[in-house]
């Protein structure tokens, strides 16, 4: 996989993750204000970045799971005429989400299909658990999803990551039945790629011919390869992914300094 990004990709998609927004404007976490960061990170994306198809939001969209959060969220978004989904988080009340953030342009839909690819968007919430795990109803839907559709390039997204990072206190929270969802994958040689958020931090990595991807926080980030919690200077980030026609991919990982 290349780094520089090819202009001429079938489509292009824009994945934040892990926005953290807290109930009151102007709280801050972790010395940031969530709000602020993820405002900031989203318009400076958008304004370098002329063709984006699709916004990814991959969970953690709220730290405080209420309307102010989901409404404050659905609010920005809509100033830009993207196509967005947004997928839940180990914070998240994803009830509460798909009542909000419930337009025509952005919402929470779990499959999307663009030109010759799908886009399948897993809920890995495990309840009363910062832990991940896909249930029977996920993993049922995902294969109908790729039976369904068994000629067509496939991109799945999720908010836990589906293999280690080698962080030990993270990777107590890695997808706990992979080993089911890997099974699941490799029968289906159309699916190309994983991409994750919860990490904070960059992954890239392959899995049985699948490139798995993780990206960065809009606000704070973890340090890679601790044992313990420990945050990093890093900057804000977020990745382009471009799909091709023909299966191909290319991504790269974008840092916003905020200000």
């Amino acid at each position: 996989m290349q780094n520089t990004l090819n202009t001429q990709a079938e489509l292009v998609i824009l994945q934040i993750s892990d926005l953290h927004i807290l109930a009151e404007g102007k709280q801050k976490m972790a010395g940031i204000d969530t709000a602020k960061s993820f405002k900031q990170l989203l318009k400076s994306a958008i304004n370098k970045h002329t063709k984006i198809d699709l916004l990814l939001v991959t969970g953690d969209l709220a730290q405080d799971p209420c309307q102010s959060s989901y409404q404050l969220i659905v609010d920005e978004l809509a100033q830009y005429p993207i196509r967005t989904i947004c997928l839940p988080g180990n914070h998240d009340d994803f009830d509460l989400m798909q009542q909000i953030i419930n337009t025509q342009h952005v919402n929470c839909d779990k499959h999307i299909q663009l030109n010759n690819w799908q886009i399948i968007a897993l809920n890995s919430q495990k309840p009363n658990s910062h832990s991940g795990y896909l249930s029977e109803n996920e993993l049922s839907f995902l294969t109908d999803c790729l039976k369904k559709s068994a000629d067509t390039n496939t991109l799945i997204a999720v908010h836990h990551h589906p293999i280690p990072t080698h962080s030990r206190w993270l990777d107590t929270m890695v997808i706990e039945n992979e080993k089911a969802l890997f099974s699941i994958l490799k029968k289906h040689a159309h699916v190309k790629a994983m991409v994750c958020g919860h990490i904070h931090q960059p992954l890239e990595e392959e899995r049985n011919n699948i490139l798995i991807l993780g990206t960065p926080s809009t606000c704070f980030q973890f340090k890679p390869k601790c044992s313990d919690y420990t945050l990093d200077n890093e900057p804000s980030g977020y990745r382009i992914i471009n799909l091709y026609s023909d299966g191909h991919i290319q991504s790269q990982l974008y840092r916003v300094v905020i200000v």
